[in-house]
């Protein structure tokens, strides 16, 4: 591993053939913030695609990507004389020591739980923080995301089960709503009930301590391998997938299960 010096140095580097290719690079040169979001959330969501596949070789590609567009916005900022890359560190630091009282205060906090409750109380106090717990929740973030961390504030403020195991009985209540819904035949009532019952699954999920964007991409990966399989298997019979009955389908679909696919 690199000192804390050779860390300095090789930022100092990127930063130094950024500043070269900002003024040289006729695409660099174009670029501005608006320009740059796109390929920062496709760079964002390939840095999360590496750390679920636990692939250090491509994390480490994908953060140096991730911290290229960080570098980027901070060297537009600093053209306009808005703000640069030490400042954006300076805050961050600032922010860092600020919410970690337990460290380089003297605020007690004996667990990982008990350090989430103390934040989202740092920040409703911070000059330029939020002003509600969920406040800081981004609007554009994906819905079950945004969901996930709705419900972690929530929560972290003590708007919570008080026993994890009663949250089953509301899944099993919208899920009677969700039928009671299809019933009707009403499509708006149908959409929120399934809302309602999507909403309790990922606080489930929550509660026990599991991640639900990772649960369901997990599930989303194992259904393509086990469909590629089933795909395959049609090809080898000189089918098409339209030709197979469900039963065939269903048949390669369990010998893919039986392989763990």
């Amino acid at each position: 591993m690199h000192t804390r010096e050779e860390k300095i140095e090789a930022l100092g580097r990127v930063i130094d053939t950024l500043d070269i290719l900002r003024v040289k690079c006729p695409w660099d040169a174009k670029q501005t913030n608006e320009s740059l979001r796109p390929n920062t959330i496709e760079e964002t969501y390939e840095l999360a695609q590496a750390l679920l596949d636990d692939n250090s070789d491509d994390i480490r590609k994908e953060l140096g990507d991730v911290l290229l567009h960080i570098l980027f916005y901070s060297k537009i900022a600093s053209e306009k004389g808005d703000f640069d890359i030490a400042d954006v560190a300076d805050a961050l630091n600032n922010k860092l020591i600020f919410r970690h009282p337990h460290v380089f205060g003297n605020v007690k906090a004996d667990s990982a739980h008990q350090v989430e409750l103390n934040w989202e109380q740092i920040k409703l106090k911070e000059k330029d923080g939020n002003h509600s717990v969920l406040g800081g929740v981004p609007k554009s973030l994906p819905a079950l995301v945004k969901a996930f961390r709705i419900q972690e504030k929530a929560a972290n403020v003590g708007f919570d089960w008080e026993e994890r195991d009663q949250v089953w009985g509301k899944l099993d209540e919208e899920l009677g709503e969700v039928h009671s819904a299809i019933g009707n035949g009403e499509i708006t009532d149908i959409e929120a009930e399934f809302g309602d019952l999507l909403f309790a699954a990922v606080n489930a999920a929550r509660l026990y301590g599991v991640n639900p964007e990772n649960a369901l991409e997990r599930t989303n990966r194992k259904f393509i391998a086990r469909f590629n399989h089933i795909e395959q298997g049609a090809k080898a019979a000189g089918k098409s997938l339209k030709d197979m009955t469900l039963g065939e389908m269903d048949a390669l679909w369990n010998e893919a299960k039986n392989a763990e696919l």
